[in-house]
């Protein structure tokens, strides 16, 4: 991508965790973080839809912080941009909008300073500023990935899932990442961490043949984090409980929530969004697709902009 072309970067949402896969395991999910990016003598972020209104314009914007470090990181001068942004991802829901926006930065450097970047870099540069690799990867890759960050390396397996439906059930309250974290326990047993890790294990077994009813029992056996947030979100016992009474394969928390997330089986997912919704009005319930694709970039022309 030539840095005077006009070019789209479009980088989906994503959910962590699945219950046990504890900042480990993600999936890319169907809604959007939009970037149009044309030449510009100074950087500038013009915002377009209500979920981004907030965010800084200028070069106090986080995408164009993380664009800045990676063209440092390769020793390359960043090319100044006009960048419009949309996005249908809420803010501090549990969905990823900062891995989302991570991506995007990578994204604009990659394509401004024509780095070639593949998804594995993108995913360790993404990691090394996220700490794991749970969101950042899926929204790179499309898809599950199970990943594993060290100061090492950063190691990711990719599923392509079929066969299942993904409903959300976003309230219409944030929970900040940090208070979630400051939720958990400093430390865990020994015989509580082999437990745990073996839910998890099963877990991931079970994604990778896409055996969901354990996948389901899985996600609702967590010890990791879920027995110490749900005290802020009160929808998870009452969307688990209404979820199982469908038929749904299972219910967790997506990322540190407050939006619940639900598997059911294929073809299913509109019929549980209309069963949850009645008694949820103060939420937004959705039957939503897993993205495959990840990170997207094209270019566009002035006429369709």
């Amino acid at each position: 991508m030539l840095a005077m072309e006009r070019f789209h970067i479009t980088v989906p949402a994503s959910t962590a965790n699945l219950g046990p896969g504890f900042d480990s395991v993600g999936m890319a999910l169907g809604k959007y973080l939009e970037l149009t990016v044309e030449p510009a003598e100074r950087w500038s972020f013009v915002p377009l839809t209500q979920e981004v209104a907030l965010i800084p314009q200028g070069t106090d914007n986080m995408m164009y912080e993380v664009a800045k470090h990676v063209a440092d990181k390769f020793d390359v001068s960043l090319p100044s941009a006009r960048v419009e942004v949309k996005s249908n991802i809420p803010l501090a829901r549990g969905l990823g909008s900062s891995a989302s926006a991570i991506i995007a930065g990578i994204e604009l450097a990659n394509q401004l300073c024509e780095l070639t970047l593949s998804n594995e870099e993108k995913i360790r540069i993404a990691s090394l500023l996220e700490g794991h690799p749970d969101n950042v990867a899926p929204t790179v890759n499309g898809g599950i990935v199970v990943g594993c960050h060290t100061e090492a390396k950063t190691y990711t397996v990719s599923i392509v899932p079929k066969d299942v439906d993904v409903v959300v059930v976003i309230p219409n309250y944030e929970l900040k990442t940090d208070d979630a974290r400051n939720a958990l326990p400093s430390q865990f047993s020994f015989k509580g961490a082999v437990e745990a890790s073996a839910v998890s294990n099963v877990l991931t077994g079970a994604l990778l043949i896409e055996d969901w009813k354990t996948v389901g029992e899985m996600m609702e056996q967590d010890s990791f984090h879920e027995p110490y947030r749900e005290q802020f979100v009160p929808e998870l016992s009452f969307v688990r409980r209404k979820a199982k009474d469908f038929g749904a394969f299972g219910t967790a928390l997506s990322g540190a929530g407050p939006t619940v997330l639900c598997l059911v089986e294929k073809g299913r997912g509109e019929e549980l969004a209309a069963a949850l919704a009645p008694s949820l009005t103060h939420c937004l319930v959705e039957s939503i697709q897993i993205d495959v694709n990840g990170v997207s970039v094209e270019t566009v022309t002035n006429e369709h902009a």
